[in-house]
């Protein structure tokens, strides 16, 4: 009996017609004005994204605009260095503007236009949605509204100073942990004033229907070309695929078109400085049920079931939940959730960097860093893994943390 074979109707089955991944999902907003708001932005969506027009314009801003579709590479030099573990790296950092979210964000910044929308607002951790979402708007000829914690900005200049150059305001956010939640806060809170001439478009597979279900169709694509590129240049289908997880959007991109595939299918969570509250963005690892920002899934919670505080050293990760999806996926168990800590992480933007010139985003080298994990075993097989983003805006960061290389991969070897 396949196993996967359950999984052949999936994409017809969830979400259900509402919004909801089994118990997981749906619209939890409060506000009237806002649930009409979300509610014709579903309609617009489910409407609009069937039309041979949109599809016809999407595929033609990717290919031309994007560059699309981005290369399968085969990390020839790290394999060999590590062991028999054939890695393959799905190259999204060479995406136009350095990572998978320009995907969604030109598929969002096209359905604004056909609703006649004037502004797009929106949230960002890493930079790289808030950096996507302002090229998307200098595209269509949109404003731009990108909310930011302080302390993000602070670690993603690089990223703050091409916002702020393609025309979008970035607008600090100076409460709370005054990174990537409270950032959705303040987009939120932005958007509920705003939301008859702009859209909302948030930077992740999670939020409000219809946002899973949108973020994972416009990121389908990554796993769609990464599938077939496998086929053409192997002739068989990798025993794993890897991608790191913090909202969820490079990972479910990258999953869904495998799910019905005998493929071994693993998201990887920060585990930060240690498994302590506080200190990690594991939601599923070390969350339960809950709901915050207008969704149910599995979040990290405080005693009074608020979200809690996160920490990771990859800004882009530091959220309190997966998205609903995820969640469902896991408690089917169909994908399967790890976790790395930052150094292990460094450690593989390094190795990567140094043996094959490809500097990742941390955000990507947890993903990078199981797959060497595995490697080190001295196991048989191909893993693709989906590089979801360049290092270019962590470049500061890593060097005054953790120097340039040699004097870290020393100490992590030493360790071993």
């Amino acid at each position: 009996m396949n196993k996967y074979r359950d999984f052949d109707n999936y994409l017809k089955e969830y979400p259900s017609a509402d919004g909801w991944f089994g118990k997981y999902g749906g619209n939890f907003l409060e506000d009237p004005e806002l649930i009409n708001a979300f509610r014709e932005y579903a309609e617009a969506y489910n409407t609009i994204a069937q039309s041979a027009q949109f599809i016809a314009e999407l595929r033609r801003i990717r290919r031309d605009f994007q560059g699309r579709p981005t290369p399968l590479y085969h990390c020839q030099n790290l394999s060999n260095l590590l062991g028999r573990t054939q890695i393959y790296l799905k190259r999204e950092d060479l995406n136009h503007t350095g990572a998978h979210k320009l995907n969604h964000c030109m598929g969002e910044g096209l359905l604004a236009k056909y609703m006649g929308k004037k502004k797009l607002i929106a949230e960002t951790g890493a930079g790289q949605h808030g950096v996507a979402l302002a090229t998307a708007a200098a595209y269509f000829g949109l404003e731009c509204d990108i909310y930011m914690g302080e302390v993000d900005i602070a670690k993603q200049a690089p990223n703050v100073t091409r916002m702020k150059m393609l025309g979008a305001n970035v607008i600090p956010v100076s409460f709370g942990l005054r990174t990537l939640k409270e950032a959705v806060d303040a987009a939120f809170m932005a958007y509920s004033k705003e939301y008859k001439t702009s859209v909302y478009c948030i930077g992740t597979a999670a939020g409000p229907h219809p946002f899973p279900l949108m973020v994972r169709d416009f990121q389908y694509v990554i796993g769609e070309e990464a599938r077939q590129q496998f086929l053409d240049q192997t002739g068989h289908l990798p025993d794993e695929v890897i991608a790191c997880v913090g909202g969820g959007s490079n990972s479910i991109g990258m999953f869904t078109p495998f799910l019905a595939d005998p493929v071994e299918l693993t998201g990887v969570e920060p585990l930060g400085r240690g498994p302590e509250l506080g200190n990690h963005a594991a939601s599923i690892t070390y969350g339960k049920e809950g709901v915050m920002h207008g969704f149910k899934s599995i979040m990290l919670a405080d005693e009074n079931g608020d979200p809690a505080p996160v920490y990771s050293n990859a800004s882009g990760l530091d959220y309190p939940a997966a998205g609903p999806e995820h969640a469902l996926l896991h408690d089917m168990d169909r994908i399967h959730y790890v976790t790395v800590n930052d150094e292990e992480a460094i450690e593989a933007l390094f190795l990567l960097s140094r043996h094959e010139g490809i500097i990742p985003a941390i955000e990507s080298s947890h993903a990078l860093a199981h797959a060497i994990r595995i490697a080190r075993t001295g196991v048989t097989g191909s893993l693709i893994v989906s590089l979801s983003g360049r290092g270019d805006k962590d470049l500061d960061y890593i060097v005054e943390h953790y120097g340039y290389g040699p004097e870290f991969l020393k100490k992590m070897e030493e360790r071993r």
